[in-house]
C-alpha cells in the first residue's frame, strides 16, 4: 500500500472497519481523512484511530490521491456532483462500497468518464475482518490502482475480482446479502430446537457454534460443499433424514429464487438512481 492520503467520504460502520484495519495493518492515521456530518461519529473515529476528521467531503479530500466512497447509495449522487470539480482536477482514485451504484454513474457524476473507479460490494462481517468483498475495476485502473483497491479491501476479509460489471449484482446476492441468509437458517434452528424441547439459550449456543465450525470447515477444507455434506450424512441417518426434508420442500430451488430476487432488486437499485 502506498503512502498517499486516503479520503473517507462517510465514517459509518463499514468506513470504520476499513479504517481500523488499515491502521492496525501500519498505515500512518495522520494520512487517514474522514468526512463525516455527525459529530458523534467524527469524534469517535478521531479518538479512537486518530484519523483527520472533517464535517464536509470538500474538506476531507483536499490532497488525498483516494477516495473511498462509503456513503448510502441513495446520497451519493449529490455527493458526488458536489465534488465533481476537485474529482476532475486531483484525478484520484475512486473507491466505492455503495451497494447498486455502477462505476459508469460515479464517473459521470462527478463528471469525467474517464476517472478510475472500482466498485466494490463487501458484507458486514467485515466489521469483524471476516468479510467477503466483490471488486470490480473499470479500464481507467491501472495495476498499481488495482491492488492498492485489492489490499485497502483486504483489510476486511476475502476479496474477489469480477470482470464483468453487470456481475456485480449476483454478487450483492450471494455475499452482500448473504449473511441474512445465514442468520434466517440460524434463527429457524434456534426455533425448531426449542420446539423439540432445547431451553432457549442451549439451541441459541448450539446453532451459532455449529454454523460458525461448518464455515470454518468450508473455508479452511480443500474439499467443497457438496462433498462435506456428503462426509456428514450417513445413509439412513438422522442428518440424511433432515437432508431429505430439506429437498423434498424445494430447499434449492428456493435459494436460488431468493438469490435472483435479490439481484434483480440490486439492478433496479441502480436503475433507479440514473
Amino acid at each position: 500500500m502506498n503512502n498517499g492520503d486516503i479520503a473517507f467520504i462517510g465514517g459509518g460502520n463499514m468506513a470504520r472497519s476499513l479504517i481500523g484495519g488499515l491502521v492496525a495493518r501500519g498505515h500512518a492515521p495522520r494520512s487517514i481523512r474522514v468526512a463525516e456530518p455527525v459529530p458523534a461519529l467524527r469524534d469517535a473515529l478521531q479518538a479512537d484511530f486518530g484519523v483527520a476528521v472533517f464535517e464536509t467531503g470538500a474538506d476531507a479530500v483536499a490532497g488525498a490521491d483516494t477516495w473511498v466512497l462509503a456513503t448510502k447509495p441513495q446520497v451519493l449522487r449529490e455527493v458526488c456532483e458536489a465534488l465533481a470539480g476537485q474529482a476532475q482536477a486531483a484525478r484520484p482514485l475512486l473507491v466505492s462500497i455503495a451497494a447498486g451504484i455502477t462505476t459508469v454513474q460515479i464517473a459521470h457524476w462527478l463528471g469525467d468518464t474517464g476517472l478510475p473507479v472500482v466498485r466494490t460490494m463487501p458484507n458486514t462481517p467485515a466489521l469483524l475482518g471476516a468479510g467477503a468483498t466483490g471488486l470490480y475495476a473499470n479500464a481507467a485502473v491501472d495495476a498499481t490502482s488495482r491492488h492498492f483497491a485489492e489490499t485497502l479491501l483486504s483489510a476486511a476479509g476475502t476479496t474477489v475480482w469480477i470482470k464483468d460489471e453487470a456481475r456485480m449484482d449476483a454478487v450483492t446476492a450471494v455475499s452482500g446479502s448473504g449473511p441474512a441468509y445465514v442468520f434466517l437458517l440460524a434463527e429457524a434452528m434456534v426455533a425448531a430446537g426449542v420446539e423439540e424441547g432445547l431451553p432457549a439459550e442451549a439451541a441459541r449456543a448450539l446453532a451459532a457454534q455449529t454454523v460458525l465450525g461448518a464455515a470454518r470447515m468450508l473455508t479452511e477444507s480443500d474439499v467443497d460443499a457438496a462433498e462435506l455434506r456428503r462426509r456428514v450424512t450417513s445413509p439412513g441417518g438422522t442428518t440424511q433424514a433432515a437432508i431429505d426434508t430439506f429437498e423434498a420442500g424445494g430447499f434449492r430451488t428456493l435459494v436460488a429464487a431468493a438469490i435472483h430476487a435479490a439481484r434483480v432488486r440490486g439492478a433496479a437499485l441502480s436503475a433507479a438512481n440514473d
